[in-house]
């Protein structure tokens, strides 16, 4: 699990125009922090530190250290808002965690073992990534920055699910909480498509009379 730390100020001036001004004139980040037994308070970061922390996958996976003017809180990012066609970040949701209650929050999968993968490399297995993150449920001391998916020893034809995901101690999934039904897979490896001399004739025909002018 990586380590973040921010510093922050409260924020007193709120409203949408006060967001713009913050983003362009002081170059901040208007944000929330919320949860737990104290009232939701609303804060500044500044915008150079936090975009380059917004950068690091891990960043949205991790547990963070925000400095508010002197008070430390430790937080979860739980949701970002983005201007609709322009490069920033408009708003920041941060959640308070307590280190004795379990919490839920996406972590990304990382797929390993695809060069030692026979089926990939000897039978040209095609591999199909169904899944890039998965739910978890922990405490803030097991949260994983991510979670490995082995394909290895994976077979075309074959797929893995989630009940077949290696977990670190005190980590669950929340999708399996909820009944077998609900093992999705996460990986998959099957046969290339193969398209005969004979398709590719008729395909290459079909595109000619496509392509070809009418005459005048």
């Amino acid at each position: 699990m990586s380590d973040y730390k921010l510093t922050a100020n409260v924020r007193h001036d709120l409203g949408k125009g006060a967001s713009r001004r913050l983003r362009r004139v002081n170059q901040q980040v208007a944000a929330i922090i919320y949860g737990g037994k104290k009232a939701p308070q609303p804060i500044v970061i500044d915008k150079a530190a936090f975009y380059k922390a917004i950068e690091d996958e891990a960043f949205f996976s991790s547990l963070i250290d925000i400095d508010v003017d002197g008070s430390k809180e430790q937080v979860i990012i739980r949701d970002l808002q983005r201007h609709p066609f322009k490069a920033l970040v408009t708003h920041a949701d941060f959640l308070r965690v307590d280190a004795t209650h379990e919490m839920t929050i996406n972590v990304p999968l990382h797929v390993v073992g695809e060069d030692a993968n026979k089926s990939i490399k000897e039978k040209v297995g095609v591999l199909h990534v169904l899944a890039n993150e998965v739910e978890i449920s922990c405490l803030p001391k097991n949260l994983p920055e991510y979670l490995e998916v082995d394909i290895s020893e994976l077979e075309i034809g074959d797929t893995l699910h989630l009940s077949d995901l290696n977990l670190p101690k005190g980590v669950t999934l929340v999708a399996l909480s909820h009944g077998e039904e609900h093992d999705a897979g996460v990986v998959s490896i099957t046969r290339p498509t193969v398209v005969s001399a004979e398709d590719e004739g008729e395909s290459e025909a079909e595109g000619g009379e496509e392509g070809e002018e009418k005459p005048e």
